[in-house]
């Protein structure tokens, strides 16, 4: 009898560590058992925090003719700025040493993204973010009301945005978005205001920012329905480090999938790629602690022949 109860409770301890598993969204707001059910059971959502993927923003360009390259910086610092704010995101600093800025890679169709995709994935960049004004302008209208001339600005500006996946390795978004203001909805009040090219400028710089801020949501949409992908970067003894850690939203006790690197896909007929195959997984790992300002330490989980440069997923 004393054996029959034995055996009950290692079988309901290994249950319970089972289910001690964690797998997560790159959000950490959603977790599931090892079995695949879902629902947040006992976990606290609290204390995990959301995975937050690295890109590239490089610099605009203006091939308007009105608003010059101050308008140029203005959609960049803009898109900078809210991308930031949204607090789901790293930009790599070194973006733009590496691929150039937007000018330069239209200038070469994108074929120098496609040729740096794999750098790229080893420094941990998850996507490219690029584009142009492609439109700018400024209308004004007299109002006459009696002996009074009432002079009114208006300004528009459409800028392009491209986003490139590094993981598939191609582009997989771009659109065009509107941006307006005038008197009325921008308040900036001063003498003689419609004939100063400073106020104009100022309505120019406004109506970027507004198509700007409409960018924010289908980044952050998109962002949700691509992988977060990082790298190993080091093996010493038994501790494998990772070149992502608690600024990029690891949490202590995660479990991360090691994978190879997939293979590039071309088409038989034309030669051109079409993407890359998915790897093929190596094992898991267990993120036990942090090193430097963005880096994690782990041991091997299960599985095995993991090495440097692999790349990981959440599990």
């Amino acid at each position: 009898m004393k054996s029959h109860y034995l055996v009950v409770a290692i079988i309901l301890i290994l249950g319970a560590c089972s289910r001690g598993v964690i797998k997560r969204d790159n959000y950490g707001t959603k977790f599931y058992s090892k079995q695949g059910s879902k629902g947040r059971g006992s976990f606290d959502p609290k204390k995990f925090s959301v995975i937050r993927k690295k890109l590239a923003l490089l610099r605009f360009y203006n091939e308007s003719p009105y608003g010059g390259d101050d308008l140029a910086v203005t959609a960049t610092g803009e898109l900078r700025r809210e991308i930031l704010r949204s607090g789901e995101f790293i930009i790599d600093p070194e973006g733009e040493k590496l691929f150039g800025n937007s000018k330069e890679v239209y200038a070469g169709g994108g074929v120098k993204l496609v040729q740096l995709a794999r750098k790229a994935k080893l420094s941990g960049v998850n996507f490219v973010v690029f584009g142009r004004i492609k439109h700018a302008r400024i209308r004004q209208k007299v109002d006459e009301i009696g002996f009074v001339r009432q002079m009114k600005s208006f300004t528009e500006c459409k800028i392009e945005i491209r986003i490139f996946d590094v993981s598939s390795n191609k582009e997989i978004f771009t659109k065009i978005y509107d941006g307006y203001s005038d008197d009325k909805t921008y308040h900036f009040y001063s003498s003689k205001r419609e004939d100063t090219l400073s106020y104009r400028q100022e309505l120019l710089r406004y109506s970027t920012r507004v198509a700007v801020r409409k960018i924010i949501p289908e980044i952050l949409d998109l962002s949700a329905k691509l992988d977060w992908m990082g790298r190993v970067a080091r093996i010493l003894g038994s501790k494998i480090y990772v070149n992502a850690g608690r600024q990029s939203g690891i949490n202590i006790g995660d479990v991360l999938k090691v994978m190879t690197e997939g293979k590039e896909i071309y088409d038989p007929e034309t030669g051109a790629m079409i993407g890359l195959s998915k790897g093929e997984i190596k094992g898991t790992l267990e993120v036990i602690d942090y090193f430097g300002p963005d880096g994690a330490v782990a041991i091997l989980h299960s599985g095995g022949s993991v090495t440097e440069g692999d790349f990981v997923k959440l599990y």
